[in-house]
């Protein structure tokens, strides 16, 4: 595998200019000062209670997610182009969106094989000819961003159902500005606190057509077992609107109503965190208990708009991720600013042959799978592991991708034994409303505080950092 670019000391070990300050910072201070902080910040994550849920873990279902206290500082001029390429894309996105439920011209211009979409278990036909408030799809986006070089940043996957992690971009920022006001005051540092006004700003812009002068904007939590719970409810609280459960919500009349101490309010804006299959048990899973009875109906009807609309997973589809290129092209005319990850289909009988022929070399995922689960990655495998790939390749070959061993780049980290690099990605989340697309300046910096390890989730142990760009 080719030597990591590192984001600080770059090729040669230069000092890269957006460093300079937490370089001289970091100098000035003494290594005890730095872990005594470290440690502080611990305890304001414990006692602000920000935890998530590990899935079958019998002895820990609440995790805290370790935060490191090096910030990863991006200059302005990387920031915009990156934003350039985070608007077109989702731009993009949600013309196609609009398309495979619509006209489906990108079928007919035989781009996208008709079957990776007719039969895509995410793919929802009660959508079909259905229209959106303002064509809007994919109104909260978090593109998965790694990069290689001092140029180059790829997007590694795009998150258009329910996306998660805002609410640690928010307080890994929070902490930071507590913990670190010298270190702030050597940087002009872009603001992050405002992301909850311009989300609630587009949510608001994409009300029906039909709702009040102030439309009454609600989150849907499938509830306190959901791994993200700790998330909803402290979104709900920055944005000043209900948090609501299934049970919360009753449909008359094909409009949405939650239950309140003073009687019914009507719901013109839905922001949900449940996934498509538990959002109406009479549409779709009739055993579901997190969903509210009838919500399809008062959604086809347009009385009320859900964010992320219903059928995105689409968008989130690892295979369709690989023909965003030609998605941006179609679409808009135009070559995409970020790149994709070079992506074998391992449906494509010619990419199979290559994959099942290196797969010591390659990184393998389910083309649903999500949080670091179902995948292989081959470098780091053992024998036995990628022969049980195989097995797995071969018997359903349409269920993978697979890409070559990226080195992501490195930013310094705290570790047990001082600074070291350790690997990053990078969660930007992109708002769309009505009229306009916002990108807020940072997102979620996920690392791998695994020494070597490519893994940055935080269900495989990854933590994440605060994520500065320079003004």
């Amino acid at each position: 595998m080719a030597v990591a670019f590192d984001e600080m000391n770059g090729p040669g070990g230069a000092l890269r200019s957006a460093y300079h300050e937490l370089s001289l910072w970091l100098k000035e201070t003494p290594p005890d000062a730095l872990e005594y902080r470290r440690q502080e910040a611990e305890l304001l994550f414990r006692r602000i209670g920000i935890t998530f849920a590990v899935y079958g873990e019998a002895e820990s279902t609440e995790r805290l997610i370790p935060f490191d206290v090096i910030p990863r500082i991006l200059s302005g001029k990387e920031w915009t182009t990156m934003e350039k390429g985070l608007k077109q894309r989702v731009k993009a996105l949600n013309m196609f969106l609009s398309d495979i439920y619509h006209g489906r011209d990108i079928l007919r211009a035989k781009i996208i094989p008709d079957d990776l979409i007719f039969q895509n278990p995410v793919f929802r036909p009660e959508m079909n000819g259905q229209d959106v408030p303002h064509d809007v799809y994919v109104h909260i986006a978090g593109i998965d961003i790694v990069r290689v070089d001092s140029e180059n940043f790829y997007v590694l996957e795009d998150n258009a159902r329910t996306p998660s992690g805002v609410s640690y971009m928010l307080e890994n920022r929070e902490i930071m500005m507590r913990l670190f006001p010298d270190l702030f005051a050597r940087h002009r540092v872009a603001p992050v606190e405002n992301y909850p006004d311009e989300l609630l700003a587009a949510l608001r812009s994409v009300a029906p057509l039909t709702s009040k002068a102030e439309p009454t904007v609600a989150l849907l939590t499938p509830g306190i077992y959901n791994s993200a719970y700790y998330e909803h409810s402290f979104l709900a609280d920055k944005l000043g609107v209900e948090l609501v459960e299934g049970r919360d919500l009753i449909v008359k009349n094909d409009e949405v109503f939650m239950r309140t101490t003073e009687g019914l309010k009507r719901v013109d804006v839905i922001y949900r965190r449940v996934d498509d299959d538990f959002l109406d048990p009479l549409t779709f899973r009739p055993d579901s208990v997190l969903g509210v009875p009838g919500l399809m109906s008062a959604y086809i009807a347009g009385n009320v708009t859900l964010a992320n609309a219903v059928g995105t997973g689409i968008a989130d589809d690892k295979a369709v991720y690989s023909y965003m290129p030609d998605i941006v092209k179609f679409y808009l005319g135009e070559e995409p600013i970020l790149k994709n990850v070079p992506t074998y289909r391992c449906r494509e009988p010619k990419d199979l042959s290559y994959v099942l022929d290196n797969l010591k070399d390659l990184v393998v995922k389910e083309v649903h799978g999500s949080g670091g689960y179902g995948m292989l990655i081959g470098p780091a495998s053992t024998n036995e592991m990628i022969e049980a790939f195989r097995a797995k390749l071969l018997k359903e070959p349409e269920g993978f991708i697979a890409q070559p061993t990226l080195a992501l780049s490195t930013c310094p980290t705290c570790t047990a034994s001082g600074l070291a690099p350790r690997h990053v990605d990078l969660r930007p989340f992109v708002l769309t409303g009505k009229d306009h697309v916002t990108v807020v300046p940072g997102g979620l910096t996920r690392v791998a505080l695994k020494e070597g390890s490519l893994v940055v989730n935080s269900s495989q142990g990854g933590g994440t950092k605060d994520t500065w760009i320079l003004e």
